[in-house]
């Protein structure tokens, strides 16, 4: 009996370890874009679901192009203007800031998304107390992300890697 125990425990130790995935850290170098909604109600969040898809299609072509984060940069604080005149349409109060702001520890997908303050354009909706969306603007991920939504966690891993390598 205590040679099966001993078996047993042996083998879920080698089943954890071979199971450990390699993570993949975002580098600081990254900008993020943050879209905060005004409350948690269906009708803010739908509000800031479309605005981000819109903030989407307005940066990402130019953004794609970026060749550096400088670029990117410039490219995004260009077009703040017009994000102002889109969201303007809504009849809402907001706030957009770009520069460095915190965003919490997320894990998504294998890729760790660590806390801290990182340079990023933040849409804020009204006054701010609903659920947030982000992702990493530059290099491109959430403007590339819908083409790997279905991939399994490692094809994502791998997916992330090289659009990193390319832009970094």
């Amino acid at each position: 009996m205590k040679k099966i125990i001993i078996v047993l425990f042996l083998f879920t130790i080698i089943l954890l370890i071979t199971n450990q995935k390699e993570e993949f850290i975002i580098p600081d170098s990254a900008i993020r874009l943050r879209v905060i909604a005004n409350s948690n109600t269906f009708e803010d969040q739908a509000t800031k679901m479309e605005i981000k898809n819109n903030i989407e299609k307005l940066l990402k072509t130019d953004i794609m192009a970026a060749k550096n984060k400088n670029d990117a940069k410039i490219l995004v604080n260009s077009k703040i203007p017009e994000i102002k005149s889109m969201i303007n349409q809504y009849n809402l109060s907001y706030d957009i800031q770009y520069g460095n702001n915190y965003f919490p520890e997320k894990t998504y997908k294998g890729i760790k998304y660590e806390a801290g303050n990182y340079e990023s354009l933040v849409v804020t909706l009204g006054s701010g107390s609903g659920e947030n969306w982000w992702c990493v603007l530059f290099p491109p991920l959430c403007l590339m992300d819908a083409t790997a939504k279905n991939t399994s966690d490692v094809d994502y891993q791998f997916f992330v890697k090289n659009i990193v390598e390319k832009y970094m």
